[in-house]
């Protein structure tokens, strides 16, 4: 039978780990029952994500374009914006082109004296939100460290920002209603024009306006739905994951004493800790979507042409048949696979995650800086208390109180 997900969310582990149990890929139902497929195994995601005739772009979704699939769907925005996410072949190396520009390596690591310089105020910030030493690490540090930085790399200015997270989160959240979910994108679009047209008139050294002139090796300029397609993905993408990180790593360090105490021994790096929680509890749970372009066959399952598919990455980073009958542990001294990676949370193939090193720039300044000035700083309720997001997409809790010790 095709497996519900829930469209309010939850912790993914039990029920990924029933799925894999059955199969590397299993029928899903999606909200709206809408069917879909969820790739789930480690090996049978790595070879899907990478398959040449597996396409993102939504004219290969059948019901969508037969008319079949509401305006106020929550998950439309994954399979309609326009931006790199939804582009296939040319068209995807044109605009992945001129946004890659802005993550390389070299203009990664010239970001870390500002990401360290946020780090810091952000924890001061912290202590003066505690309450009887106990404050929301999640609202108050791991939300504001990628806002900011993706914030002043697109250019926007610092009074969107709350909104813009607001917004976004909405998008992302599964279990919104259809006039919700259609307010939300509208007014998300809204805010993004309003920040494209004022770097329009007023260009600076950031990213949006960068976009704005730039033209590709053909002479063709970045159209208006393309620019804003490309701010949505960017805004979502850029801070969304490294909150769920941060937030996730932490949860995993206070509930693995050993673990933190084998990074603090110098037997592990802050760098492995970012790895392992990636594999361990990724940040995106399932993403949406890729379409096979023809019937094909994955894990021994035939995905019908033109069917919307979940990248299962939560359940893909515990599948015992890639990780070991161990997989369920959070181990920051595992060592990386023979293809040199943990896990696939940040993609693989041509639609890699761009701003997969600056998460894990943020994530391991922040991790480090947060346990130097916090060394007894642990969760505030039980883990199983915790409230979780109300999506199945992002993986991670809704708060997270932490009493930051002395």
């Amino acid at each position: 039978m095709p497996y519900r997900l829930n469209p309010a969310g939850g912790c993914p582990h039990a029920d990924n780990a029933r799925l894999l149990a059955r199969g590397s890929v299993a029928p899903v139902v999606l909200p709206g029952g809408v069917e879909g497929m969820a790739v789930l195994g480690h090996e049978t995601l790595k070879e899907f994500l990478q398959h040449p005739e597996v396409a993102k772009n939504a004219t290969h979704f059948t019901e969508l374009r037969e008319g079949r699939i509401p305006a106020g769907w929550p998950l439309l925005t994954f399979a309609t914006v326009r931006g790199m996410t939804t582009a296939d072949g040319d068209d995807h190396r044109r605009l992945r082109g001129l946004v890659s520009r802005a993550f390389t390596p070299r203009r990664v690591e010239e970001l870390r004296p500002r990401i360290e310089e946020l780090t810091a105020s952000l924890l001061d910030g912290l202590e003066r939100a505690a309450v009887a030493g106990v404050a929301d690490l999640r609202r108050h540090f791991a939300l504001p460290l990628p806002m900011s930085v993706i914030g002043e790399l697109l250019g926007v200015d610092a009074e969107f920002r709350d909104r813009l997270h607001h917004l976004s989160s909405q998008v992302v959240a599964t279990g919104i209603g259809p006039e919700e979910a259609v307010a939300a994108n509208r007014q998300l679009v809204a805010v993004l024009a309003a920040v494209a047209a004022a770097r329009t008139e007023r260009p600076g050294d950031d990213l949006t306006s960068a976009l704005i002139a730039a033209r590709d090796e053909d002479g063709d300029r970045l159209g208006q739905e393309e620019l804003i397609g490309t701010l949505v993905l960017m805004i979502i993408a850029g801070h969304e994951t490294t909150l769920n990180l941060i937030t996730n790593a932490v949860r995993a360090l206070c509930g693995h004493r050993d673990q933190l105490d084998l990074v603090r021994k110098g037997a592990a790096s802050w760098a492995d800790v970012v790895e392992e929680t990636l594999r361990w509890d990724a940040p995106v749970s399932f993403f949406p979507f890729r379409y096979p372009v023809r019937d094909l066959t994955f894990g021994g399952t035939v995905i019908p042409a033109g069917t919307p598919v979940l990248a299962g990455y939560s359940a893909a980073g515990r599948d015992p048949a890639a990780h070991g009958p161990d997989a369920d542990r959070f181990d920051v001294t595992r060592p990386a696979r023979p293809d040199a990676v943990r896990g696939l949370s940040l993609g693989h193939g041509a639609h890699y995650c761009l701003g997969a090193p600056l998460a894990r720039l943020e994530a391991t300044v922040a991790l480090e800086r947060l346990f130097d000035r916090f060394p007894a700083l642990d969760l505030a309720v039980p883990e199983d208390r915790l409230a979780r997001e109300a999506s199945f997409v992002g993986n991670s809790v809704r708060a997270l109180p932490v009493r930051l010790g002395a």
